[in-house]
């Protein structure tokens, strides 16, 4: 494992992964995270949107429960496609231009969405603008996760989806203030021009992965370049030998990506526990998020309420995130599963419960946390299992698997809607989605903890 050596005119063998595990924290990886802490702000903001826009759709286009619900559904079916899409090219091509080329697209694609001018568009352009939202996440949680020490990922992915949370609460009440002035399209017009600024931003600062390119081979000298950086004595040049000593032997670049990758040994059953788990968490996370604002007006809030109700539940759900990463990190995903536990006796309150809206609205507050939270949780440890080779495709086929739940959401609530079913009645089917979470989690903590802590921990 190579140390800090001083410059040499012959060629040095660098571990990459030593160089990155002994470092602390710094302004290479603080600048990392404010970046892509930006870019999934306004991810979430264009991804959680629709929701808070959904009345003023609806009354446009004259919409009935279901078709509300396929258009909530064909946004994340976009994001599940771009989920399998962008981390099969983030493995092959690198994270950076894959996050530029995402970044762009769903810029563009909230403009077109403004000048839609038919139902048929609008879900045509909604489709497009998932396919780009879909990408971005796994690309950004890989390039970050293989720039700092194992000891900080989770914080570190959590920090980086607080954008996400953050972008997805000020929806509600942006909508609230400009919908009613300047339309429903000022919204998507609003958040494309704002967007596409940070492309050249990215240009500019954002780096690639120098465990992506040490697994590929590549570009000796930005490898050099971005270790010089995290360990300013380091002295690396393009001269040097780069290596990641802490993957498996023989782990070589593949430039084809194999599904069965994903089930290599431990991966086998941790691969098929992770998707479970995330399915329970999306479906948790996105049927509030898609139907809660309209939820809250069937049982008598106002539509101002509804949506400021929402846009603090999610708030919440960040600061439970925030709560848990620490322990996350230290103990894996044990701990993620006591938040899904605690959200269903909540959820199970708000639909059987005679409650006044006081309680109604504090039991959403406490519920959305704990499924929040979860879900924080569940993108913390998402791509950590998989070596650098396929992180990327790992993390991605991870989120877009959790789209099953994502898109049968929205779906599943139009449906119930339209049979006259009890809107409260909602949340008590909405409770068995937590409790499949919790169970998937325990099992894959119980694993955690049995194996020998060095094959155990995720790979880094």
């Amino acid at each position: 494992m190579a140390g800090p050596l001083p410059p040499a005119t012959g060629e040095r063998a660098i571990d990459v992964a030593a160089v990155i595990e002994r470092q602390r924290l710094n302004g290479f990886v603080v600048r990392l995270v404010a970046i892509s802490w930006l870019v999934t702000f306004f991810d979430g903001f264009d991804m959680l949107v629709l929701s808070f826009l959904a009345p003023y759709i609806r009354g446009q286009f004259a919409i009935d429960p279901v078709q509300l619900g396929r258009l909530f559904g064909i946004g994340t079916m976009g994001a599940m496609l771009g989920g399998f899409a962008f981390g099969w090219l983030g493995d092959r091509w690198g994270r950076r231009p894959m996050i530029i080329l995402s970044v762009l697209a769903f810029g563009l694609s909230s403009i077109a969405l403004a000048f839609a001018g038919s139902f048929e568009a609008l879900m045509a352009l909604r489709f497009a603008n998932g396919v780009a939202l879909g990408g971005l996440m796994p690309l950004a949680w890989a390039l970050n996760i293989e720039y700092v020490p194992a000891r900080y990922r989770a914080t570190v992915v959590t920090l980086i989806m607080m954008g996400y949370t953050i972008g997805g609460a000020i929806a509600g009440p942006l909508t609230v203030w400009l919908a009613p002035r300047f339309g429903w399209h000022s919204i998507f017009l609003l958040s494309g021009l704002v967007t596409l600024p940070l492309v050249a931003l990215l240009c500019w600062l954002l780096p690639e992965s120098a465990r992506f390119l040490a697994v590929k081979r590549r570009s000796p000298g930005r490898i050099a370049r971005a270790l010089n950086a995290i360990e300013p004595g380091l002295g690396a040049g393009a001269h040097d030998r780069f290596l990641l000593l802490d993957e498996k032997a023989g782990a070589a670049p593949r430039d084809r990506f194999r599904i069965a990758s994903l089930f290599d040994g431990a991966l086998r059953t941790t691969t098929p526990l992770l998707w479970i788990a995330y399915i329970g968490s999306s479906l948790a996370i996105y049927f509030k998020t898609s139907w809660g604002p309209i939820l809250f007006e069937e049982v008598g809030f106002t539509r101002a309420e509804a949506a400021y109700i929402a846009s603090v539940t999610s708030v919440g759900g960040a600061l439970a995130g925030l709560a848990l990463m620490r322990f996350t990190d230290r103990v894996g995903p044990i701990a993620i599963a006591l938040l899904p536990i605690l959200a269903v006796p909540a959820l199970l309150l708000m639909g059987i419960a005679p409650l006044a809206k006081p309680g109604f609205a504090s039991l959403s507050l406490l519920s959305m946390m704990m499924i929040g939270g979860a879900h924080f949780g569940m993108h913390s440890i998402a791509g950590m299992f998989y070596p650098s080779a396929i992180r990327a495709n790992g993390a991605g086929w991870a989120t877009s698997i959790a789209k099953i739940g994502s898109i049968a959401a929205p779906l599943l609530g139009g449906y119930l809607l339209a049979a006259n079913l009890p809107p409260r009645h909602l949340f008590v089917l909405l409770s068995l989605a937590p409790a499949a979470c919790a169970v998937a989690l325990v099992l894959l903590g119980r694993i955690y903890l049995r194996r020998d802590r060095r094959s155990l921990r995720p790979c880094p």
